[in-house]
């Protein structure tokens, strides 16, 4: 009786704390990427990195510690147009990707070439959006009776914690669901989606995103790759490019990663907006309604302890995340406002975007492709 009691008590300071939250998903498809297989072949990277991951060391990202791509601003324009009109900067990505929030996000819209699941988590940098919609277009254009693209979660409209995902938070994260043979899906089949894809259109995805845009990397599970990579060799392409693009180690823009067999993760590159989002930082603390960091809960930690570490208050950030109590749940991230400059946000450093890896066909079009800045200056 006692047991059953607490049971129930503890289940209801849990859902009074989240209020605001949602409790499920509106679809099922995103918790079944979480939980997809966990068998033999679910082996963390050999490297111990995980690939999902961007704050961490020796990412394979050239840096710069120059101005490159908001060059039309300086420190001045900046901060007058962060402080009076916020707006005119677009959108701005801040932080990373598993520890960061957007400003001024852009939301992807309806079209026949793809299909939004979750319309609410449709909102990510401007480039992400750009580039994504580029490609999305060049397959429709390659197979016109294709059901289009199923775009699932990018990010919310102000970035940070998505559930179930570790990054998806400072919008250029997209998960993209495959094309499957005849346009049926995998099903009471989870275990055998390699066998069921069409390889023909996941390809022109993959082969679109590579050669059309400015991505960063792709995960998938290895035995997807492994079908996508037979395709591409016996369609003639090019071996020393797919393994360019499959067998470098942790230099493949194409990744394994673990619960990753159901779909496309695709992290795209948004120099003006990740620019904006490092110039912007220091800045933060002139616009109380946008001075905020997202925290992801810890062992140990309260909400007395996490509003000392960011210079808030415990109601604060009870307000902020729709909190009646003071429960927290570990894994879960918390919009915490502050009332002065942050100290401990995360700051990436600043960065080149590599030039696209071209097949030879296109490098000899095109020439040495220079690093492209953006498809959305401003």
């Amino acid at each position: 009786m006692i047991r059953s009691f607490i049971l129930i008590l503890t289940s209801f300071l849990y859902a009074t704390a989240w209020a605001g939250e949602p409790t499920s998903q509106p679809v099922a498809v995103e918790a079944e990427e979480e939980a997809d297989d966990h068998d033999e072949d679910e082996a963390e990277p050999a490297n111990g990195i995980d690939p999902e991951l961007e704050a961490i060391p020796g990412a394979n990202v050239p840096l710069d510690d120059t101005i490159r791509y908001t060059t039309d601003l300086t420190d001045q324009d900046l901060d007058k147009r962060f402080c009076g009109d916020l707006a005119s900067l677009g959108s701005i990505s801040v932080g990373f990707a598993e520890s960061g929030r957007m400003i001024g996000a852009v939301k992807m819209s309806q079209d026949p070439a793809w299909t939004l699941v979750v319309p609410e988590y449709a909102w990510g940098t401007q480039e992400t959006v750009d580039y994504l919609s580029a490609a999305a277009r060049l397959v429709k254009a390659q197979f016109p009776d294709s059901v289009p693209l199923r775009v699932n979660h990018i990010g919310k409209k102000d970035g940070g914690y998505v559930r179930p995902h570790r990054s998806h938070q400072s919008g250029r994260d997209v998960d993209l669901g495959f094309f499957y043979k005849n346009d049926v899906g995998p099903g009471g089949l989870p275990r055998a989606r390699e066998k069921l894809i069409d390889p023909a259109r996941n390809w022109a995805l993959i082969r679109a995103i590579v050669t059309q845009t400015d991505v960063q990397v792709i995960l998938t599970d290895r035995r997807i790759q492994n079908v996508l990579y037979e395709h591409a060799l016996a369609q003639g392409e090019d071996k020393e490019w797919l393994d360019s693009l499959f067998h470098a180690g942790t230099a493949s823009l194409v990744q394994h990663a673990r619960r990753h067999r159901d779909h496309f993760h695709v992290r795209f590159f948004s120099p003006r907006s990740q620019e904006l989002g490092r110039r912007v930082q220091p800045l933060l603390a002139k616009r109380p309604d946008e001075n905020k960091v997202s925290h992801r809960v810890r062992s140990g930690d309260t909400l007395g302890r996490i509003a000392r570490k960011y210079g808030s208050s415990v109601r604060m950030i009870q307000r902020a995340n729709g909190m009646r109590g003071t429960f927290l749940k570990l894994g879960h991230s918390l919009t915490v406002p502050m009332r002065g400059p942050c100290t401990q946000c995360p700051l990436p450093p600043p960065f080149i975007v590599p030039a696209r890896r071209l097949p030879p066909e296109l490098k000899t079009a095109v020439g040495t492709p220079e690093p492209t800045l953006t498809t959305a200056s401003h």
